[in-house]
């Protein structure tokens, strides 16, 4: 779940856990030698883009969060949807991401600002006769990433309406059973269902992303009815809502447009979930399957890099065998707690194994961070 609506006890609590956890970074510093600088810092007044016109081509945004309480990221749309983002940024900290964007009129949004988005205007290239084309590894690396989207949507809406039937016969061993693996397919294509606006919040909200007088729902809503109420009297119209959700998710999917850059940018939202949410718990409260979502993340993002390795062998070998080998110390930490149906709940977790866990994850972020340079 993207921090997008963070409330301000949300962001006081994923400072707190940059403190005790290490490995939060107050940098990132990963900007293509090649590609522009945007500067954008978030306040709590807003947020703007420095400049705020860019000739079209390959941009890295910079952004940085010096103190602002409630607004921990930034991003930039091109007609109502996500391209590119930077969350989790509490205050101190900083990010970047890196997209290729064609001439037209983008919006920065800030969300939780009091003015939440300006104008940014991308103009054509000085001598500049026709958009660049992408190569063919690339061309053939969103193919296969957008048919793995594909994938995924469907068996998440499979596996969904195996769940809510359980969850609306009241059978609460078997719903129980059924929440983290279905919640997988969702976790590992996290990044492009926030680029679906509203969705994300409706599937995946936690109670303390939700604004006073919205309607709470989605996943963690069953979650608390399940493992914290004991009950699930009433839950059927949130269940229903839930399936309609996903199917609508399935359904945008087939419809999205992907640039190669936007895949590496997700791989690196993914490893910040782990990081910022996953790893602090604060992500599955009530059932403690946070190593599911971890798990789902980290497939997620190496699919991301599966399938851009041909451009990336090309342009970075060495990069590739780093990031080959972090996700190798990643995936060893976790198998530590694998059982014969899934994970160990993770308040069995301590202290000791997040922090590694955490140094691990962001150690593979920081890499990862420099492919979409790379290759935008």
């Amino acid at each position: 779940m993207t921090a997008a609506r963070l409330t301000t006890a949300t962001v006081a609590a994923a400072a707190a856990a940059c403190l005790i956890l290490t490995g939060c970074s107050n940098s990132d510093d990963a900007a293509s030698a090649g590609a522009k600088k945007i500067a954008v810092k978030v306040t709590d007044q807003g947020c703007a883009a420095e400049p705020a016109t860019a000739e079209a081509g390959a941009l890295t945004f910079e952004v940085t969060n010096t103190d602002a309480k409630r607004v921990t990221e930034a991003e930039v749309l091109k007609d109502g949807k996500i391209l590119g983002e930077k969350e989790n940024l509490t205050p101190g900290l900083s990010g970047t991401f890196t997209l290729r964007l064609e001439p037209g009129e983008y919006v920065v949004l800030c969300p939780n600002a009091a003015t939440d988005q300006s104008p940014f205007t991308v103009t054509a290239a000085k001598g500049a006769t026709a958009a660049a084309s992408v190569d063919a590894d690339l061309a053939s690396s969103v193919a296969t990433y957008k048919a793995y989207l594909e994938d995924q949507t469907a068996q998440l809406t499979a596996q969904t309406e195996k769940f809510v039937a359980a969850v609306k016969a009241g059978d609460v061993a078997k719903a129980k059973a059924l929440f983290a693996p279905t919640r997988a397919y969702y976790e590992r294509i996290e990044p492009v269902a926030e680029s679906f606006g509203d969705l994300d919040p409706q599937i995946d909200a936690r109670v303390n992303d939700v604004d006073p007088g919205d309607e709470w729902t989605g996943f963690h809503k069953l979650e608390k009815a399940l493992w914290a109420d004991g009950s699930l009297d009433g839950t059927g119209p949130v269940a229903d809502k839930l399936l309609t959700d996903v199917k609508d998710l399935e359904s945008k999917v087939t419809t999205v447009e992907l640039a190669p850059e936007q895949i590496a940018n997700g791989a690196v939202g993914l490893l910040d979930e782990v990081a910022k949410s996953k790893i602090t718990g604060e992500e599955d409260r009530y059932s403690h399957t946070d190593l599911w979502d971890f798990a789902a993340n980290v497939a997620g993002a190496r699919e991301a890099v599966d399938v851009l390795a041909p451009t990336l062998r090309a342009k970075d070998a060495a990069l590739l065998t780093t990031i080959n080998g972090q996700f190798k110390d990643v995936l060893a930490s976790l198998s530590q707690y694998q059982t014969a149906d899934g994970y160990e709940d993770y308040s069995a977790v301590t202290d000791d194994q997040r922090r590694t866990m955490t140094t691990q994850v962001n150690a593979l972020a920081e890499s990862l961070s420099k492919v979409a340079p790379l290759i935008a």
